[in-house]
């Protein structure tokens, strides 16, 4: 299983906070915010990642390295002089060779202590070339934007802009496993792609899997998210549920 990282973000919401580090190198329950998403990853049997990096990336890459302080193998890939968005980002990772036929993609400043193993097996029993992560949120943790039924993503809409939005009760968890041959297809080389266009679109097509998890989400990316990522952490191994 491989995992591509999405590190390129500004971090405006948590300037702040921390000026002068990107939101991976934040510092939380005494380590770098990435540490614990790494150790996290290698617990799940994850053995290769890469990272797309892009604002003070080059500080992402000198902590990190090559991983095998976590027993992982990274790569990372730089996003350039113009951005690109995330789906961008994504098809300059492939078209240079980084990524396998099918992948994890996991947002930089998520922490998702769920079983990986099952969401990929999930993928391969689902046999469709994308598969997201869900959530039932009821709108308690942000506004919910995913139709899911029967074992599949039948709506994903960001914007909420269908009529069958007012149904929508889960919300994109932050994890999914794509394969090359959506970026292929969906991304065109060079132009600015947001995932949640391309998510959309395989909704659309009746070509998103979904894998309902129930741990709650956590996040390094807003002041309330950091606040409640250290709880979190520094609960220890005997952590409450939600």
């Amino acid at each position: 299983m491989q995992c591509v990282i999405l590190a390129g973000g500004m971090g405006t919401r948590v300037a702040a906070i921390a000026p002068s580090v990107p939101k991976a190198l934040i510092t939380l329950a005494g380590e770098p915010f990435a540490a614990h998403q790494l150790s996290l990853l290698a617990r799940a049997g994850i053995r290769r990642v890469v990272y797309c990096i892009g604002h003070r990336g080059d500080a992402i890459r000198s902590f990190v390295g090559s991983g095998e302080r976590w027993g992982l193998a990274v790569a990372y890939v730089e996003d350039g002089k113009t951005l690109v968005g995330t789906g961008g980002a994504l098809r300059r990772a492939l078209d240079t060779g980084a990524l396998d036929p099918a992948f994890f993609v996991l947002y930089g400043d998520s922490y998702l202590p769920i079983d990986y193993r099952a969401v990929w097996e999930a993928f391969t029993a689902a046999r469709t070339p994308a598969l997201l992560t869900v959530f039932r949120n009821d709108g308690r943790w942000d506004t919910s934007n995913v139709l899911f039924e029967n074992g599949r993503v039948v709506l994903y809409d960001k914007r909420r802009e269908d009529p069958r939005s007012v149904r929508m009760v889960h919300i994109d968890y932050g994890l999914s496993v794509l394969t090359g041959e959506v970026l292929e297809r969906l991304v065109p080389p060079g132009a600015r792609v947001d995932l949640a266009g391309v998510y959309r679109t395989l909704s659309l097509e009746g070509q998103l899997a979904g894998h309902e998890v129930h741990q709650r989400f956590y996040e390094a990316g807003s002041p309330s998210g950091l606040h409640d990522l250290e709880a979190y952490l520094r609960a220890g191994p005997e952590r409450p549920p939600g």
